[in-house]
């Protein structure tokens, strides 16, 4: 079996926060989703699991975190500039956040960063390692 990851997230509205990341270009794998998770998945190594609380406090007794914390960025990278900007554009239309910390263009690499509308911080991101400056 591949190594994957799967990133579980708590969230308020699973069908709201399944149409967020359908906007952001994530695929929703029926398999692994009923009316308590669901399995978006961003490539063939890397899923986000949308857990509703009650599913959630399944797997853990830990608090969840209030929609105003930080308690992971996660980075994902795109195809180009243009496409890191379409992510935040998406993320503001459909119920997340855009922009929730200054962008950042260092030439080789483009971010802009944005929340799900339960407050999970991403990373859009682009970068091209054929510009990395050598040191």
């Amino acid at each position: 079996m591949p190594k994957m990851i799967f990133v579980n997230l708590p969230v308020t509205d699973l069908a709201a926060s399944m149409a967020f990341y359908k906007a952001l270009g994530f695929e929703n794998n029926p398999h692994f989703t009923d009316e308590t998770a669901a399995c978006m998945v961003w490539s063939e190594a890397i899923n986000v699991m949308l857990l509703t609380h009650d599913k959630w406090r399944t797997f853990t007794s830990r608090p969840i975190p209030p929609p105003t914390s930080s308690e992971v960025l996660l980075a994902l990278s795109f195809d180009n500039r243009e496409a890191v900007d379409a992510a935040n554009q998406a993320a503001a239309a459909n119920g997340g956040t855009a922009d929730i910390n200054p962008a950042q263009d260092l030439g080789f690499m483009y971010n802009r960063n944005l929340a799900d509308p339960d407050g999970h911080v991403w990373e859009a991101m682009w970068m091209d390692p054929s510009a990395i400056p050598s040191d």
